[in-house]
């Protein structure tokens, strides 16, 4: 019944009273995050949520678009600002995805919306993280954020899937809440991102960072890619962008191999 019903309701109206109370917050920083990125506060991008559906998850952009001289993107490390180093440190740059809760995309808790990228990638154990809403916080951000490895994101992923309750969900937000003043675990050791996930053991840099857009890629000269087509010349860690097609299939491929 919780899992079902009163998680959704719990979602929908807790993220409405949080919205209501972060309105100041919203309109006097946004106009800050525009000023330090210089340009657009919103990184908005397709991300897969129950069932591999796609949805445009939203937040606070934390990196410029900052390129060199023949027109690349630099590196994550040199494109992170130091304010946007205290935003990811506080969590503020997630605070746009209330809206996203408010519209049953996503949950309060839950694990995290990856990559449609990824999608084609899972195993059957991996791909059952599908089965809740992804959440603004989960399992797997408390016991380590990005500082663990994808084997263990996953398998607290789909240990909060089988084990999902009330109090769970509010063991979790307030650990949440001690990992935030803690400020660890944000990156791996080295690195100004998570790695990327190839569904082989295998990693490359740059999974939940702000990449840019497709308006974005396009603008510094970047083709989309293919799913699973390996870029031919990459030489900044930027994640590939997908086409409105190419997500469609992506997702409908998705369901068909976890959900039918």
């Amino acid at each position: 019944m919780y899992k079902h019903f009163l998680k959704p309701i719990g979602d929908f109206i807790l993220s409405g009273i949080a919205i209501i109370i972060f309105l100041p917050f919203f309109i006097l920083f946004t106009p800050l995050v525009a000023i330090a990125m210089k340009g657009n506060p919103f990184f908005v991008q397709k991300r897969p949520g129950k069932g591999g559906k796609i949805f445009k998850m939203i937040k606070y952009r934390t990196m410029t678009n900052a390129k060199d001289k023949d027109g690349n993107l630099l590196p994550d490390e040199k494109r992170l600002t130091s304010f946007g180093k205290i935003m990811r440190k506080l969590s503020l740059d997630e605070l746009p995805e209330l809206f996203n809760i408010f519209f049953g995309q996503m949950s309060i808790v839950g694990p995290r919306p990856l990559l449609v990228q990824y999608l084609p990638l899972y195993n059957e154990f991996q791909a059952r993280r599908h089965e809740v809403r992804p959440g603004l916080t989960g399992l797997a951000q408390v016991s380590g954020r990005n500082a663990i490895s994808w084997e263990e994101k996953f398998e607290k992923d789909i240990y909060y899937v089988d084990h999902i309750s009330l109090w769970l969900d509010i063991k979790i937000f307030f650990m949440t809440i001690g990992k935030v003043f803690k400020r660890d675990g944000i990156n791996q050791e080295g690195q100004a991102t998570m790695e990327f996930f190839t569904g082989n053991g295998e990693t490359r840099k740059n999974v939940d960072s702000d990449i840019p857009d497709d308006d974005e890629m396009l603008q510094a000269g970047i083709e989309a890619t293919e799913i699973g087509k390996e870029p031919g010349d990459i030489n900044s860690p930027q994640e590939l962008t997908l086409t409105e097609s190419e997500s469609a299939s992506a997702e409908e491929n998705f369901k068909e191999r976890s959900y039918e």
